[in-house]
């Protein structure tokens, strides 16, 4: 079992989950509404999909990024970046420096309108890249800045 990185996202990374599933419910309580106002002859079975919907949306939005926020870690060191992520199935991931090949900083709109970002970080990996989301965008760039510098000393192929 692997040790529990150090550092969790930023606490804002929860309301930034809890809006993305918020905007991700969108379409399905649009699509409910347009029944409810068109359709007056199920009323019964408009108040029972209405009654599970509005749990699933209430629990959702109010489990999911409390949860998500409890299982993420990320840390950096000078020889590895390792990462735990997940809400209903984890995945912990160590990424060797010396198979990092690029590291990037994406920020969506809601990134920016929270202040956060996520750094990618590209190995020489069949599993792809290990992103750390949720980080302030200063630490993100100080994330970014240390792991050029680690990976500039380990000047390997990253194969």
């Amino acid at each position: 079992m692997l040790a529990d990185p150090a550092w969790r996202p930023d606490p804002r990374a929860q309301l930034l989950w809890g809006t993305e599933l918020v905007l991700s419910w969108l379409l399905p309580v649009i699509g409910f509404a347009v029944w409810v106002v068109l359709d007056d002859g199920r009323r019964g079975l408009q108040a029972v999909v209405g009654t599970v919907l509005v749990i699933l949306v209430v629990a959702t939005v109010a489990v999911i990024p409390v949860w998500r926020y409890a299982v993420h870690r990320w840390e950096i060191t000078d020889e590895a970046v390792y990462t735990r992520v997940g809400w209903l199935t984890q995945e912990s991931r160590v990424a060797p420096i010396s198979r990092v090949q690029t590291v990037d900083i994406e920020r969506g709109p809601l990134d920016r309108a929270f202040g956060l970002a996520t750094v990618t970080v590209t190995t020489a990996s069949s599993a792809g890249a290990v992103p750390i989301a949720g980080l302030d965008l200063p630490v993100a760039e100080d994330a970014v800045a240390r792991l050029t510098r680690i990976a500039a000393l380990h000047r390997g192929d990253a194969t």
